[in-house]
């Protein structure tokens, strides 16, 4: 070890201080910067939120600002420009912040604002497993997967390399965060992580060659349509071949007004 530029001891050349405690990688870090930061925020009569804990609202009569912390890193959105820079004001003059301006790119997700409305993608994402699992110039599926697909345990088939297949899958998890699309499918390839076989493999790499077509589909937020949220669940009673279990499942339609009634919005 030496001592690093600009702060050598030239009493003590060959001396080095002893790290105490160390902000990144000690377990209780990120806790007593939660802490600090949550009861900064409380006290500044901001709520938490009921379901994610790192979601801060505060309601200032018909207006809202939204904050949602990761780590070190604070996304917030308000419906009144005062809030915003009472929050920026409040925030720097507690904590060292600096504003990185519009959000455009966060954790994967990819975020475009227009007048209309925000359009939430994880395209560049796509592009990269794709990469990652030398897909990139594989041929396209027009459906993530075959309608008479039928999946089971495979015992009789040709094992591979379970770190490689659960690696997919995880990425393939991530992804629905904005393609809901593939989740029934990614789902049923999770189940097979503790032994993956050639037919788990493949089925998975359908998915793949499905998001190749398609890897600039997102979600569409409209601005001024009014939104309504159906939902729709359906259980299939000791329906698995194998073991007889049930599979139940639900399907979330966010659906716009127009002026001729409701439309399906483009996230769906």
């Amino acid at each position: 070890m030496d001592q690093p530029p600009d702060f050598e001891d030239h009493q003590y050349p060959n001396h080095v201080f002893k790290l105490k405690n160390a902000l990144y990688g000690l377990k209780q870090a990120p806790r007593q910067w939660y802490e600090r930061l949550s009861n900064f925020l409380l006290s500044h009569g901001y709520e938490r939120g009921m379901i994610d804990k790192t979601l801060f609202i505060k309601k200032s009569n018909s207006e809202i600002i939204l904050v949602q912390i990761y780590v070190d890193d604070i996304i917030f959105g308000t419906t009144q420009d005062s809030l915003c820079e009472e929050f920026v004001a409040a925030m720097k003059g507690e904590f060292e912040m600096s504003m990185m301006g519009e959000l455009s790119f966060f954790l994967g997700l990819q975020v475009k604002q227009t007048k209309d409305g925000i359009f939430l993608c994880q395209s560049k994402y796509c592009k990269e497993i794709l990469k990652k699992f030398e897909m990139e110039s594989c041929k396209e599926a027009s459906t993530h997967m075959p309608s008479s697909c039928y999946m089971d345990a495979d015992a009789a088939g040709k094992g591979v390399d379970q770190t490689k297949y659960r690696g997919l899958i995880g990425f393939l998890l991530y992804l629905t965060t904005s393609r809901p699309d593939i989740m029934f499918a990614v789902c049923l390839c999770v189940r097979y992580q503790a032994n993956p076989k050639e037919s788990h493999f493949k089925a998975a790499k359908r998915i793949l060659k499905y998001l190749k077509g398609t890897s600039i589909v997102g979600l569409w937020y409209p601005s001024q349509s009014l939104i309504h949220l159906i939902g729709y669940s359906d259980s299939d009673f000791a329906g698995c071949k194998l073991d007889r279990k049930s599979t139940s499942g639900t399907c979330t339609f966010l659906v716009q007004a127009s002026s001729h009634g409701i439309a399906r919005s483009k996230l769906v």
